[in-house]
């Protein structure tokens, strides 16, 4: 019943059910599709002199993040991570004042590469803050942007304003 020929027909079989995967392949270089590139976020948590954390209020959502986004195509972490921090707040640093903490394994899909910034004591307030980068919003088609306010949190305030897996992260972080 197993013999050497069934056997060899399993394998065939398994070996081409697993080439049809997306981004699996049977044997690396021998048949096998590429692995699709892991989708990466890329973001920076901007600390003020009160060790408190600057998070953005995502407009729609109940729920609070840091400035991040998706990185483009040729585009470092670092390039994605300013871009971003510029796009959803306003705010622009010089490249000396960023301290990268690294890449994490973030959700299922997505990494997640992080920097961070300690905030001049002239970010004291958040008024002057604003997000430059919008959606259409699906049920009125009114352009929005993606984040619509701005906070200090202290560390006890993470859990209860992001996401697990966005507060997980951050308070497995020293900051």
């Amino acid at each position: 019943m197993f013999g050497a020929e069934n056997l060899q027909i399993r394998e065939t079989r398994m070996s081409a059910l697993l080439d049809a995967m997306p981004g699996v392949g049977a044997t690396p270089g021998v048949g096998a599709t590429p692995r699709a590139e892991v989708a990466t976020s890329c973001g920076t948590l901007i600390l003020n002199t009160k060790g408190q954390l600057l998070l953005c209020h995502v407009t729609g959502a109940l729920h609070w993040d840091i400035p991040k986004g998706m990185r483009e195509p040729g585009e470092s972490t670092f390039e994605a991570a300013k871009r971003e921090l510029r796009e959803e707040t306003g705010l622009q640093f010089t490249d000396a004042l960023f301290e990268e903490i690294g890449g994490f394994k973030y959700l299922k899909h997505k990494n997640l590469h992080l920097y961070k910034v300690r905030a001049p004591e002239s970010l004291g307030r958040l008024d002057h803050l604003s997000c430059k980068s919008h959606f259409l919003q699906r049920d009125t088609g009114k352009l929005l942007p993606e984040m619509d306010s701005f906070c200090w949190a202290f560390r006890h305030d993470i859990m209860s304003l992001c996401l697990l897996p966005m507060a997980q992260k951050l308070l497995s972080l020293k900051w």
